[in-house]
């Protein structure tokens, strides 16, 4: 799967958007950080799958619950309201991104050393759980 120019730059801006959410989580809800998290992450998702398809992603009917909250989010977060900001992001982004998480958790088993640890059977059944992953019956 070969990815334009575009969309590299799009991969680490929401690598770097993650990034910097996490350090604003770790560092007890650094507004500032929070929020540039936010912008760099939405502008790097726009800039993966392209603005058109950005759009419908997030104006889809089914996931109307989880844009909401997850710009809403974002706006308690520029308000300064970080954790709660971040609190109601979070319900979003689970609403928005859960459909993904099964892709995400097979793609992660067939790394070479993260995927050995993630098929062990205590943890694979947790995960398995978590993502809501069912088991194929062959």
């Amino acid at each position: 799967m070969w990815l334009t120019d575009q969309q590299k730059i799009g991969v680490g801006l929401v690598s770097f958007g993650a990034f910097f959410i996490l350090i604003g989580v770790i560092l007890f809800f650094d507004a500032a950080l929070l929020a540039l998290g936010n912008i760099l992450f939405t502008a790097g998702i726009t800039l993966v799958i392209g603005p058109q398809k950005t759009f419908y992603f997030f104006a889809r009917k089914q996931k109307i619950r989880g844009t909401v909250c997850f710009f809403l989010g974002m706006l308690l977060v520029f308000f300064k309201w970080a954790m709660v900001g971040m609190l109601v992001e979070m319900f979003g982004f689970l609403n928005l991104f859960g459909d993904f998480f099964p892709v995400i958790l097979n793609f992660l088993r067939q790394l070479p050393f993260i995927g050995n640890v993630l098929s062990l059977p205590v943890i694979s059944g947790i995960l398995d759980k978590l993502a809501g992953s069912r088991q194929s019956a062959v």
